[in-house]
């Protein structure tokens, strides 16, 4: 059988660090032929390293979707704002698309999308990797099975006290649409509304910052990421959201690059429950009551190589198990990870904290 063919448009540093690496795992099944970066060294660079020898590199993807018809599947790695345009030109050419997190920048152009999505016919998955880690994997099951019975009050936390990305373009809010929130937050808020299988949300309040960004002085940053520029930093440094959904249960959103707290977590989220509660704070921790006492579990989701604690778990790393069920749907053996109506929701709600937080007012969904 003929090997699918990959298109990767942008080649930075999601590109390198996530998709490559674990694209290069599924080498038996899928070549990369085509690599797009508007800074074309970049683009040269990954063809080099992961693509088939005659490889072609291109700045502009339009020219890429028309030059190589025997493409197959995109990879659309580039900043958000971008994502809808290349996601809906790649479908409508009849490809299937992942398209890194967030899904868009805005609701609009997240139903734009979906639209394509329906139109073509065609696949599209939203990389949330967050949820193929093994601790993410055994909480769905048990919520799934109804072992926290209704969550009706959850936690999305997405908390670092200083951890401002100083690479690419994460603080340009023209290209990004915002900061920690759309960047960090939305991973959290995705593994909350697939934990509680929640997707109708009612009302939005929200509050966001700018105290940190753009005052601390390099020198006085203390950064885990190295020092950033404050004349060009654009975005919240932090923002919260109090989130109502139509049936009643409550979810709080928090997400920051740069807060003054030591209780910082991320891409983690906590979940109560009638019949128990969860968080990942310390490994996977399960509350409850055992013959009328206070119980906690801690299930050990630390997977052998090769082994799996339940039907459907993957000993893969996450980004590697992520591409794995991409695959598998692009040869249609089962689903991608993430639905891209899913995905539309996480949009719409991180919208409705921007929008909330600007005006001050109860945003209605």
């Amino acid at each position: 059988m003929s090997k699918i063919k990959v298109g990767i448009i942008g080649c930075g540093g999601i590109a390198n660090g996530k998709h490559l690496p674990a694209l290069k795992t599924q080498f038996d099944r899928l070549e990369i032929v085509a690599f797009c970066d508007i800074i074309p060294e970049r683009a040269e660079k990954a063809a080099k390293e992961y693509g088939t020898p005659d490889a072609k590199v291109y700045t502009d993807y339009r020219e890429m979707l028309e030059k190589q018809p025997e493409i197959q599947t995109i990879h659309v790695l580039t900043p958000n704002v971008s994502h809808c345009q290349l996601t809906v030109d790649s479908l409508m050419a009849g490809k299937d698309v992942i398209c890194e997190k967030p899904m868009a920048a805005t609701p609009a152009d997240a139903q734009k999308m979906l639209d394509a999505q329906k139109k073509s016919g065609r696949i599209l998955t939203i990389g949330y990797q967050n949820r193929c880690r093994q601790d993410s994997l055994t909480l769905k099951a048990m919520c799934d099975n109804g072992d926290l019975g209704e969550i009706y009050y959850a936690k999305a936390h997405a908390i670092r006290r200083r951890g401002v990305p100083t690479w690419g373009v994460f603080p340009n809010k023209d290209l990004q649409g915002g900061g920690p929130l759309i960047d960090i937050g939305t991973h959290s808020l995705d593994l909350t509304l697939w934990m509680m299988n929640n997707y109708k949300p009612k009302t939005v309040m929200g509050a966001s910052f700018q105290k940190l960004g753009r005052v601390l002085q390099p020198g006085n940053q203390g950064n885990t990421m190295g020092v950033w520029d404050p004349e060009t930093y654009q975005v919240e440094d932090s923002a919260f959201g109090f989130v109502t959904m139509e049936n009643g249960a409550v979810i709080v959103v928090e997400a920051s690059w740069a807060l003054n707290t030591l209780d910082v977590s991320e891409a983690l989220t906590e979940l109560c429950g009638t019949k128990a509660g969860a968080d990942m704070k310390d490994g996977l921790r399960i509350n409850t009551v055992c013959y009328d006492k206070l119980t906690t579990i801690k299930p050990d989701c630390r997977t052998p190589k090769g082994v799996a604690f339940f039907d459907g778990a993957s000993a893969l790393p996450p980004e590697v198990y992520e591409c794995k069920r991409f695959y598998d749907a692009v040869e249609g053996k089962g689903e991608p990870v993430v639905k891209p109506e899913e995905a539309f929701v996480v949009t719409q709600i991180l919208d409705a904290i921007y929008r909330s937080a600007e005006t001050g007012k109860l945003i209605e969904l």
